[in-house]
């Protein structure tokens, strides 16, 4: 059968900006027989992230992340349905999801390498398993719980930046679930900020392409900062840190101001921010969640539960089509998504 899929075009260059255009979409045969222990799939939802800017140089940068080779078929997070299987542990009709999922209306992979999801935990909603009850949602929650160190009832104030993006929106919401008592996010616009407050729970919102953020900061959070959960690095990063309280903690997610240059992970801080760190004695230590997956089952469960009741909102930016995967990438590099960067490629799902 002929399948679509979607290749690496062209690499942005270490410091250049990615376009729609480094991505090609093109058309293969896919044999109809598969071998035992392997599964025919089609592809539901697939998943854009910022970590995936380093997989478009030709060197990541780190060694649990391979680079993505040109003219070979890109692959991220995804869900899809199973249409045919030879794997004693997967049937027709099942729903799986992978890391490792290629950009293709059809694929045939291995069954060990899938994880078989209940669409009971989401409610129907499949998509969330790539973002607020998926990975997105488990760095969340687990580096809030490994290097947040907050417990109920400390009256911790917590900073989000990047607040209303995959991870932002989730964390803050975890950050008073897991007892903090004001919890302030910074994105970059007035829509953002109004979500941020009034569907998310976050005690105030600042826009930093409108707004003073070191003044905004002093207001929002009167009694300094307990807790950063940075998503985004450079010069907002640097104004969260010198508004920080003795022996507070960064959590750090994601640098992604930073992911267009060409420079080391976690990116170094500048000598007066690593000054007032070590002075105040912040902890600033990566945070990679694939080091955790022991509480990924507990954290799903949990993440699940919140979702149910009513205490976790989850939001998603949704684009229809294969050929959009390049356009949702570049869209979600410059903010142009609230919550999750979910692309549907196939929303019928009877068989």
């Amino acid at each position: 059968m002929i399948v679509q899929r979607v290749v690496l075009n062209s690499r942005p260059g270490k410091n250049g900006n990615p376009v729609a255009e480094n991505f090609r979409m093109e058309e293969i045969y896919l044999t109809d027989n598969i071998n035992e222990g392997q599964v025919q799939v089609r592809t539901l939802y697939l998943s854009v992230d910022p970590y995936m800017r380093c997989r478009m140089n030709e060197d990541t940068g780190t060694d649990y992340i391979t680079p993505w080779q040109l003219s070979q078929v890109v692959d991220g997070g995804g869900i899809g349905i199973i249409e045919e299987s030879k794997h004693t542990n997967l049937t027709k009709g099942d729903f799986v999801t992978s890391f490792y999922w290629p950009w293709q209306t059809k694929v045939i992979l291995d069954g060990n390498n899938l994880e078989k999801v209940d669409p009971q935990l989401v409610n129907g909603h499949l998509s969330y398993f790539l973002g607020a009850i998926g990975m997105p949602g488990l760095t969340s929650l687990i580096g809030i719980q490994e290097k947040g160190h907050i417990t109920a009832g400390s009256n911790k104030t917590m900073v989000v930046s990047g607040a209303a993006g995959a991870c932002g929106s989730v964390a803050g919401q975890i950050g008073h679930l897991l007892g903090c008592s004001r919890v302030v996010g910074i994105c970059g616009t007035h829509e953002k900020c109004v979500l941020l407050t009034s569907e998310l729970g976050f005690d105030a919102a600042i826009n930093y392409k409108k707004e003073n953020v070191a003044e905004q900061l002093r207001e929002s959070c009167p009694a300094g900062v307990d807790v950063y959960f940075d998503n985004v690095g450079g010069n907002i990063s640097d104004t969260v840190i010198s508004q920080m309280n003795d022996n507070s903690h960064i959590i750090l997610c994601g640098q992604i101001s930073q992911y267009n240059k060409d420079v080391p992970y976690p990116p170094p801080l500048s000598p007066a921010i690593e000054a007032i760190q070590k002075e105040r004695n912040i902890t600033r230590e990566r945070f990679l969640v694939l080091n955790y997956k022991d509480k990924f089952e507990p954290g799903i469960l949990q993440l699940s539960q919140w979702f149910k009741e009513g205490k976790l909102k989850i939001k998603e930016t949704v684009i229809n089509g294969l050929e959009n995967m390049g356009a949702a990438f570049q869209s979600m590099m410059t903010g142009g998504n609230i919550g999750k960067q979910i692309v549907c490629i196939s929303e019928e799902i009877s068989l």
